[in-house]
């Protein structure tokens, strides 16, 4: 695990960028991304416009959205493709299609990105990077505290309902998201302060603990104040 602090979200987000970049800059003929939402990822995408990356050979899918049309204020879709991908050349794959049904919607999304991502030796899909955001309850992507999705092995993508929010969700699924050949949590802001040192300090049961303590190769990106309340 790698945790990198950097002083303020414009720092943060101009690493994330570059951590993006030199990934995406590597010999495979495809490359596979994760995204996240939320404000910090927007900033990245932003500046990702400007990366020297060869974008025709990159697949993008969505770690979690919201099941809300693209045009929706709040998708996460709509604001990736909005920040970068409506200005470059990758390919960004919506979990969005027009489904009325949340689970057929995710079942659809999880037949596509089993189809985008290589698999490993039992066949099971492995994405090479993923990004991932945390949440102050310590939620990361759509898994949430208690929620359905936590305890789901055998699933790649799920719908899930979120009692907080009163609003379905679709997401990866931990077990998805444990395989990735890099993960790289953005997490910036003193409201996630407490989430953070429960999940690197303390190992508090949150969703993002159980996500990270899956990976291979983790780096979390922090800002100062994000970082506040680190031993």
């Amino acid at each position: 695990m790698q945790i990198r602090i950097l002083p303020d979200p414009a720092s943060l987000a101009n690493a994330a960028a570059n951590e993006v970049a030199t990934w995406l800059g590597g010999e495979s003929a495809r490359r596979t991304i994760g995204l996240a939402g939320g404000t910090t990822p927007l900033r990245a995408y932003e500046l990702l416009r400007r990366a020297d990356v060869e974008w025709d050979g990159v697949d993008a899918w969505m770690t979690d959205e919201r099941f809300v049309p693209i045009d929706d204020p709040a998708s996460n879709t709509g604001m990736a493709g909005e920040s970068l991908f409506d200005h470059v050349s990758a390919t960004l794959h919506s979990p969005i299609t027009g489904e009325d049904d949340p689970h057929a919607a995710a079942a659809a999304y999880e037949a596509t990105i089993q189809g985008l991502l290589g698999a490993d030796e039992d066949d099971r899909p492995v994405p090479d990077l993923v990004l991932l955001g945390l949440g102050a309850d310590g939620h990361t992507a759509s898994l949430f505290p208690t929620t359905y999705a936590l305890d789901l092995d055998e699933r790649d993508y799920v719908a899930n309902w979120v009692p907080a929010q009163a609003s379905w969700r679709l997401t990866a699924t931990a077990a998805l998201l444990g395989r990735a050949r890099r993960m790289l949590f953005l997490v910036s802001g003193s409201d996630k302060a407490e989430a953070v040192a429960d999940v690197l300090d303390r190992g508090i049961a949150h969703p993002a603990t159980l996500v990270s303590s899956k990976a291979r190769d983790v780096v979390w990106l922090l800002d100062r104040e994000a970082a506040a309340d680190l031993d």
